[in-house]
């Protein structure tokens, strides 16, 4: 068993997402697209002598009981009885409070390392409850690209990404509170619409051109028309700037902030990204991950 290894953990963006309503256990039922993209923390592990201890240097500060790291670390000790020492490095690129996963990504690199690290056979029921239990994004991040995700998140159903394209990531000077936002969507929205286009044709849309994607994400429309002013004229903003350097599809990821747009060429979404970036302080261009890269390196 090696004592050392480096993993990726790479960010994603919802190119689609339906709220269906709140559960009897005060989570949300959903439907969703995921796409894993070529951008994200880096996590350095070290297996040091002795039993139990758990040494976490990142190069950012976290806020307090938001370190879901210290968490995964502790959840797979107690399903696996893995109790050598620790030390984890975080390289953070991934901002708080941006709808890309980067907490539940995290996550799910601690599980999949300490996997390899440990030598301990859990099967990836096993691991897939462990990530639940961290959160409703982090199973998508134990080793798909791609993935059709309902229920409050652990339901997922692997898909084939999408070639071919480039994506403009953009976070405003806002964060965005997960919690908040499903409390402003409880309140405000009306009656439910019927579930249409069905999950078959979300899927069969993935293989052709963004131009003519059906998706939608229901805190979009809520957050300009409820939030606060001030950050609801940022979010109509983004999508008319997104349309007007070429974007073929432009939306939002999870509950906020981070918007994106979907280019058809490299060079279009380079030139978009400059634009862009005299207007934003993080702005960033990526590509769907290919299904199956664990980015696990000895």
């Amino acid at each position: 068993m090696p004592s050392v290894l480096t993993i990726e953990a790479p960010c994603k963006i919802n190119l689609h997402l339906r709220v269906l309503g709140r559960r009897e256990d005060g989570f949300h039922d959903l439907e969703s697209l995921f796409l894993a993209l070529s951008w994200g923390d880096t996590l350095k592990f070290e297996v040091k002598a002795g039993e139990g201890g758990c040494e976490f240097l990142a190069d950012r500060e976290f806020p307090p009981g938001e370190n879901l790291i210290v968490k995964a670390v502790r959840a797979f000790r107690e399903a696996s009885g893995f109790t050598r020492s620790l030390r984890i490095r975080l390289v953070k690129r991934l901002p708080l409070g941006a709808g890309l996963g980067g907490g539940s990504s995290d996550a799910a690199a601690v599980l999949k390392a300490l996997a390899v690290l440990s030598g301990t056979a859990l099967d990836s029921g096993e691991l897939n409850r462990l990530a639940l239990g961290l959160g409703s994004d982090v199973p998508f991040f134990l080793g798909t690209g791609a993935a059709f995700v309902s229920g409050r998140g652990g339901i997922l159903e692997p898909v084939e990404p999408p070639r071919g394209i480039w994506i403009v990531l953009v976070k405003p000077d806002f964060s965005s509170s997960t919690p908040k936002a499903f409390a402003l969507l409880d309140r405000e929205r009306g009656e439910r619409r019927d579930r249409e286009p069905s999950k078959e044709a979300l899927v069969r849309a993935l293989g052709a051109g963004p131009e003519t994607w059906p998706y939608t994400n229901d805190f979009l429309p809520l957050f300009i028309e409820h939030g606060p002013p001030e950050e609801g004229a940022v979010y109509s903003r983004l999508m008319g700037d997104f349309k007007r350097l070429g974007a073929a599809f432009a939306g939002l990821s999870g509950s906020g902030s981070t918007c994106f747009g979907v280019f058809k060429e490299k060079e279009a979404a380079k030139r978009a990204e400059k634009a862009l970036r005299s207007q934003w302080n993080l702005v960033k261009t990526t590509f769907p991950l290919r299904i199956g890269e664990s980015g696990i390196k000895l």
